[in-house]
Formats: structure tokens, sequence, C-alpha cells
């Protein structure tokens, strides 16, 4: 709403008397007074609307319904707290939109205590903080109610159309605690990040679900295939048992590049310290190979030396290689991006960054919403294609043409 000449008038005449900050800012000051009459100017606007005549005009003589008074009602925001009077109709079906019926804040504070909490501070701590700044005491049920209403942003943007084609898609899951039916039981909190053929990084979504598992990987990329995903050209995975499964049901076209550094730190299970060192010398030759050919030598090699004591870390190399060994069709730029799952992981890490402060969540919900505020935080650094990709989209684009050559 515009301010009327009468609004500026009184503005002028508040901040003519102001001689300090108090004058301006203060429990009366000049910005409060502005803030109340301006809302109250805007009720009385959509009180008029509603009505369909002025106030006092002769035309609400008979017509069913008329004003009755006001009632008064405290909003805190992030200049204080204040006092307005809304005003009622006769029939009690005034729905004013500028302060809504059940509304106690206005202004940016919410916006606030949703920075605050995408940031992973506590209730306590945004609560304490709003008072220190503010003056203003907002209750844990207070600041809930704030952050829930992100809960109808988090389902529609999780059900939001995707692109046809990703080049690239990471999919891994980070664990949580949550409270369920009065028991403490770890979550697993499903990631799809993807790189469009633009190159900009995108997380598709959050699932939540119990300890991870291939069965619900497939869901989630049955998911993905119904909100608009025809064709991923690589996904880059760790070693859960029946991933790879998964995946060609879903999108059998799709090449499956298992993440090598998983793939280590298994192996060092079964490797006793002090072989350790020696054991990962022999082994860097295989995953660091120019070729698939040479690399496949020296996994005869390692085979030779340590297969005898280590048995079962050769064979898992072996078992694993089809798609442990993917990534050795590209060149070093496109390696660099999928023989691990480094991408996803990262984002994870930053998700434990922000969620350090809460050893648990609630319900899903308040899990789903504190990683949606997270990512959402986090992707405001996702401006810039990734690197080197003006060289990895000419690559696919002659490895792919037929896959991708409608839609780049």
């Amino acid at each position: 709403m515009d301010l009327t000449e009468q609004m500026i008038a009184q503005l002028q005449k508040d901040l003519s008397g102001a001689k300090t900050y108090q004058d301006l800012m203060g429990k009366d000051g000049a910005i409060k007074k502005l803030l109340k009459n301006s809302l109250e100017q805007m009720l009385e606007a959509e009180m008029t609307e509603h009505l369909g005549y002025e106030k006092h005009s002769f035309d609400g003589a008979n017509s069913g319904n008329n004003r009755n008074g006001i009632s008064n009602k405290y909003l805190k925001t992030d200049q204080g707290e204040i006092d307005i009077s809304i005003p009622r109709d006769r029939k009690g079906k005034f729905e004013p939109i500028v302060v809504g019926k059940y509304q106690k804040t206005i202004g940016d504070l919410e916006n606030k205590v949703i920075s605050m909490y995408a940031k992973g501070m506590t209730t306590r701590d945004i609560e304490s903080h709003i008072e220190d700044i503010y003056g203003l005491e907002l209750s844990a049920t207070s600041i809930s109610n704030i952050t829930n209403t992100i809960i109808p942003m988090v389902k529609e943007w999780q059900s939001r159309p995707l692109d046809a084609v990703y080049p690239i898609v990471f999919l891994d899951a980070v664990h949580f605690k949550v409270k369920e039916d009065s028991r403490i039981v770890t979550k697993a909190a499903y990631t799809c990040l993807g790189i469009d053929l633009q190159g900009h990084k995108d997380m598709f979504g959050i699932w939540i679900g119990q300890a991870e598992s291939s069965k619900f990987w497939m869901g989630v990329l049955t998911e993905l295939r119904n909100r608009g995903v025809k064709d991923i050209l690589i996904t880059c995975v760790d070693g859960l048992k029946g991933f790879t499964e998964a995946i060609e049901s879903v999108f059998p076209n799709t090449a499956v590049q298992k993440c090598v550094i998983h793939q280590i730190r298994n192996s060092f299970k079964y490797i006793a310290s002090k072989d350790q060192k020696t054991f990962m010398k022999d082994l860097r030759p295989v995953y660091t190979s120019p070729t698939e050919e040479s690399a496949l030598l020296e996994l005869d090699n390692l085979d030779q030396k340590w297969g005898t004591k280590y048995p079962i870390v050769i064979n898992s190399w072996r078992d694993n290689w089809s798609y442990l060994s993917t990534y050795f069709q590209y060149p070093q730029e496109i390696r660099t991006m999928i023989y691990t799952t480094n991408a996803v992981e990262a984002l994870h890490r930053q998700f434990r960054k922000v969620t350090k402060s809460k050893t648990l969540f609630t319900n899903d919900d308040a899990l789903s919403k504190m990683l949606y505020l997270a990512f959402m935080d986090i992707s405001k650094k996702w401006i810039m294609p990734v690197r080197n990709w003006a060289f990895v989209i000419s690559h696919f684009s002659i490895m792919f043409n037929d896959r991708i050559k409608d839609f780049i």
C-alpha cells in the first residue's frame, strides 16, 4: 500500500520531535507509529472492500452487514511489539489479508527466524537471540509454528517437474536420529544430487526412510521418472548391495560408477594395520591407471602379492570391477568428477555442520524441514557451472549424441 499524504504528514510530525534512536525505534517511536497507522489503514481499506461501502457512508444502511467496532491485537515485528486495532463486521465474516486471523508476527521477523533455523540455531538459541536483539519474547512453540510454514514449500519443491536428461547424478544417504513412536531410531535421508545439461548442480529432493536399502532407492528413482526424468547418463553410488540392480531396473541405459573411495575404505576393514601402508601403495596403480587394460594388469600384480593373504579383498575388487571401472572410459576431467561420490558427500558434510546442535529430530517433517532449509542456504552458492563443464558436455555430446541431442 502506498503512503498517503496523511501518513507522510504524520511521519514528518513524529520525526520532527525525534532526538534520539529511542524516539525513532523505541516503544512509542515514529517508525512503530508509522507501521501501526499503515496497518490500520490497510485493514480499514480491506473492510471497505469487504462491505462494499466507505466508513460512515449511508450506503451501509440496511446493507445486511456493517462495521461492528474493533478488536485489539498484539503483533510481534522486527521493530518490537505493536498494538493494532482490527475492524470487525457484525456477521463476523471479515477475513483480513494484511494481518491474518491467527497471525502473530509480521514483517521480516519470520524470515529472520527461518534464516537462523536454516543455519542450525536451536529454538532456544533463536528465542534468546530474538529477545536480546528485538526485545521480544518468542516462545519455542511460536518459532516452531513459523518454521512449520516451510513444510508445504518442501512438498511443493519435492514434487516439482525435473529435466528430461541429466548427465550425472550422485545418489547417497546420510543418517540422523529421529523420534518415532516414543523410540529413538536412526533414519536415512536419501539425497539425489544432479548436474544438468548446463553444468549446474541441483538436488532433486529429500526422502526420509529407514536404514538405507536398494528397495527404497528403487522407489526414489521411480519417483524421479514420474517427475519427468527420462534418462541419466551416469550415476555415481556407494557399494550398497542391490543398488546397481535398482538403478538398471528404472533407467536401463544408465552407466553406473561405484565409488572407488568407498571400495578402498571397505578393503581396509580386512587389512591388518601393519600391512595397510604397503597395501595402499600397491593398490594405488590399480585405480590411477590411464586405461582399464593397464588397471587390470595392476590388479593381477596386486593379486599375486596379496591374494593369498587377503583373498576377500582381491575378490571384492574383481566382483565389482564392471562398476568400479566405468570411469576408465572417459578423459581425466570426467573421471575426476565421477570416480567418487565426493560431490554429494560434501553436501552431507554441510548438512552435518548445520544439524550438529540437533542430536534428535522430533519427527520426519522436522528433519525434512531442516535439511530443505540447509539446502536452500547452501545452493545460493551454486551459481556457476561445475569445473571444466564446457569440455565435459562437448565430450558427452559426441559420446551420447543420440540421447542428448534433442535437449542441448
